[in-house]
């Protein structure tokens, strides 16, 4: 019996094309095709199709479509009776897009109790590279003049994919992510991808749906472009309190 294997893209391939989600292997969880490149407009087809890159260095680049999809719908955000205090005290100062490089290389920094990272050098240069096409975005949390947290993604419909966060402060990624969220609802964006299942995502509301309904989601939610033009959260929602 020959065991399933993932689809190889050759790196000189320009058709974009990915094989369907429903073919990803169980095991590893939703490893579906290796190879191809990082271009822009690869990454941009692999998020509309429900798939996206990680991997590590030394390895090809792999892509993934996990079963089930962790998500956030907008409206569902959670902010606990600490978080919102946090909010409230308006200690971290948070902006969008003023330091798109910095939060990436901060999300790669070795985290606690680990000396590797799956955002490569070269994962960085394509996701800098979709920030310059106004396609990926970051959020940033900043005490004082120092950066302490945030997080980065890609925007494409009306979908937000989230990709990596980082905190040096205690709450500062959750401060980040609750303001995003709250401004993405304000765009009427309507669903958020989490990726991959955490605790951390979940004390924020976010859930697990099955695959063929999150590809159902992006079917709707991704025919139309509804690209984020403006940034300015503060000056659209300055009025709201948390």
């Amino acid at each position: 019996m020959i065991s399933q294997r993932p689809l190889w893209i050759s790196p000189g391939d320009s058709s974009l094309d990915f094989p369907d989600v429903s073919l990803a292997l169980r095991e590893p969880d939703g490893l579906l095709a290796v190879g191809g490149d990082l271009t822009p407009d690869r990454i941009l087809s692999a998020y509309r199709r429900g798939i996206f890159p990680w991997y590590s260095d030394k390895q090809p680049i792999l892509w993934w479509s996990p079963d089930p999809r962790t998500v956030l719908f907008p409206a569902r955000l959670k902010v606990s009776r600490s978080l919102r205090k946090t909010l409230r005290q308006a200690r971290l100062r948070v902006t969008m897009d003023q330091a798109f490089r910095a939060v990436i290389a901060a999300c790669a920094a070795p985290r606690p109790g680990s000396s590797g990272t799956w955002i490569t050098r070269a994962m960085s240069d394509a996701y800098s590279a979709l920030h310059e096409t106004g396609c990926a975005h970051s959020v940033e949390c900043w005490l004082e003049n120092r950066l302490v947290g945030g997080l980065y993604g890609v925007s494409t419909g009306r979908v937000f994919f989230g990709e990596s966060m980082f905190s040096r402060v205690p709450d500062a990624s959750k401060v980040a992510f609750a303001w995003l969220v709250r401004q993405l609802k304000a765009w009427d964006i309507g669903l958020v991808d989490c990726q991959v299942y955490s605790a951390h995502l979940a004390s924020l509301g976010a859930e697990q749906i099955p695959r063929a309904d999150f590809i159902k989601y992006l079917d709707v939610l991704c025919e139309n472009e509804h690209t984020i033009q403006e940034w300015d959260f503060q000056a659209t929602l300055r009025h709201e309190p948390w």
